[in-house]
């Protein structure tokens, strides 16, 4: 295996249109690195240049210590899995996986040892000889996957590769392809739209947004200390709640205005917003830090602000509750699913104000400060 480093990439189309900006990133050896964002941000065309699909406008790709600018894909070393999983139709299983291997003379003993290898790791030793016509959306998908195993590639990239399957299946699969780039100590990068999979897949999880890269990091660290409003706004299901409000001073003590209600600014985050005084903000907080009174164990005397449930949506142990107050038409907490609340109720919102996160105004405003209180896996230190 190998590392893989993006030194200042640049890909411009003829038309003009910058899709990925001076992209930086180096990805060590066997390290499993996720690409997320919506869709357009220049995520697929990042790995198809890594995959030399598209060629570079400006810069390096080192895949080991070889820059491959003018390396032609099937030199390159590496293999790659789509969405669509590109299985020849015509072919079994086995011809399907063995196919790139017969294109470089392997000798036929060495194909089938690397064949059957792969096929026991991927459980799918019983459908060698079926035609991909008579396999699932997961089987097929786990055929691609042997298809590249069998290669020992520098690099195994995936472009979106569950996005045909369902909700259960993808979960479950999710977990087989962390497991089997594990074990074969492989260097791995992964392009999805998903967050969640991002989460869950990647030692470390690039953000991009029009092209250009937003946070790098691990899940955590950027679920819990995102930079700028985007990232904390993409990362989380449901999103992140925003709250637009003026810090304000009353008897020596900072507060969020929001409306007619405060809340106040927690000891942190003082020093900094002391500053902005007068100015507007924005606050955040994910759904799981607002809860009702009953539930909230982060409650005090004065962190609720008075809202009106407008939605609930029971999760099994959980329920999502949508709430609003007058300037914010919408936001969701988090409840026991037997908490009693219901559509049309006015609530007391308790708000965590050890987690909360400020940030400049905008879509994609920075954050303010950073809270140095809590680490990188959302534990208060």
């Amino acid at each position: 295996m190998a590392g893989v480093v993006l030194k200042d990439v640049v890909k411009v189309y003829d038309n003009g249109q910058k899709v990925v900006d001076r992209f930086n990133l180096d990805i060590k050896d066997r390290e499993f690195v996720v690409l997320v964002g919506p869709s357009g941000c220049g995520k697929s065309t990042t790995l198809r240049m890594i995959a030399g699909l598209e060629e570079v406008t400006s810069g390096t790709i080192s895949i080991g210590d070889r820059v491959v600018n003018e390396v032609a894909p099937k030199d390159r070393d590496i293999a790659m899995v789509f969405q669509s999983y590109a299985l020849y139709p015509h072919m079994t299983v086995y011809d399907n996986m063995a196919f790139a291997l017969k294109l470089r003379n392997v000798p036929k003993a060495t194909i089938d040892e690397k064949v059957q290898r792969a096929a026991k790791v991927l459980m799918i030793q019983h459908l060698l000889e079926r035609k991909p016509k008579a396999l699932s959306g997961g089987q097929r998908q786990r055929v691609a996957l042997g298809r590249a195993i069998v290669r020992d590639p520098k690099c195994f990239l995936f472009d979106e590769p569950l996005s045909n399957l369902d909700a259960k299946l993808r979960v479950e699969m999710r977990a087989e392809i962390k497991q089997i780039t594990m074990g074969l100590n492989a260097t791995t990068v992964y392009v999805t739209h998903d967050q969640e999979e991002a989460m869950t897949l990647g030692d470390r999880v690039v953000v991009m947004k029009d092209g250009i890269t937003q946070q790098v990091g691990a899940a955590l660290e950027i679920y819990h200390h995102p930079v700028n409003r985007f990232v904390a706004g993409f990362l989380g299901s449901p999103p992140m709640n925003f709250f637009t409000g003026k810090i304000v001073e009353d008897t020596g003590r900072l507060f969020f205005q929001e409306g007619a209600d405060k809340l106040p600014v927690p000891a942190w985050a003082s020093e900094s917003m002391r500053g902005r005084i007068g100015q507007e903000v924005v606050m955040g907080v994910r759904p799981e830090g607002m809860s009702d009174k009953a539930h909230a164990r982060f409650q005090t005397e004065d962190n609720f602000l008075n809202m009106k449930v407008t939605l609930v949506q029971p999760l099994g142990h959980k329920m999502d509750v949508y709430v609003a107050t007058d300037s914010h038409p919408r936001a969701v907490a988090q409840t026991d699913a037997h908490g009693g609340v219901h559509a049309g109720q006015n609530m007391q919102v308790f708000f965590d104000m050890a987690r909360v996160h400020f940030f400049e105004t905008g879509d994609a405003g920075k954050k303010i400060v950073r809270n140095t209180h809590l680490d990188d896996a959302g534990a208060l230190v």
